[in-house]
């Protein structure tokens, strides 16, 4: 199936501000933010919750739920025009998406972010070390080619705005390479937006 809009992951280790990002790119592109958070929550695929690390659980039966999970938003990302809000991205098979975008975060900013959401010392230290052993950014090396894989970093408000401009060039780049909707078509408001960035 050939898309007219491009599908991009957005993905890293919660706090770099995957949800910030997403919702920025959704008011000034075409693209819907889809938090894949919120649809395993609404399709009940999460085992349970664990209260030790204060997630959901996932693992019981991992892959009958990551199934589950695909088939719920199979249709709607397969017609393109979406932005995957996750804290992984091996998930997704490699013919849905375009672009993965890997947000990265100074430990510093990181550590202030997830204490402030009062995370467990426990998740709170699994999360440091996911990040500084760049363990998202090495699960999207190994699901997809490095070709569609680009490293940002969410330190602050500028650099939101610097990756929402750049992403959204991107964007427009790929809907004038792939046929898609443009300018002319009567909806191009976002491109220019996103080319002023």
């Amino acid at each position: 199936m050939s898309r007219s809009m491009p599908n991009i992951i957005i993905t890293g280790t919660p706090g770099v501000g995957k949800t910030s990002l997403c919702e920025s790119l959704a008011s000034s592109t075409n693209l819907q933010h889809l938090s894949i958070n919120r649809v395993a929550k609404e399709r009940n695929c999460y085992e349970g919750w664990d209260e030790d690390s204060q997630s959901w659980i996932v693992d019981e039966d991992k892959h009958r739920r990551e199934q589950q999970l695909l088939d719920a938003i199979e249709d709607e990302v397969r017609a393109g025009g979406y932005l995957l809000d996750w804290h992984a991205c091996d998930l997704f098979p490699d013919s849905w998406i375009d672009l993965v975008i890997v947000l990265r975060s100074e430990s510093n900013n990181l550590y202030d972010r997830l204490k402030a959401r009062k995370y467990s010392e426990k998740k709170l230290q699994e999360n440091m070390d996911a990040e500084i052993m760049e363990v998202l950014l090495a699960e999207a090396r190994d699901a997809f080619d490095k070709d569609v894989i680009v490293e940002l970093q969410s330190n602050n408000p500028d650099d939101i705005e610097s990756n929402v401009g750049r992403i959204g060039a991107w964007i427009a780049q790929w809907t004038l390479q792939n046929g898609g909707a443009t300018a002319e078509d009567g909806d191009g408001a976002w491109e220019a937006r996103a080319s002023k960035r």
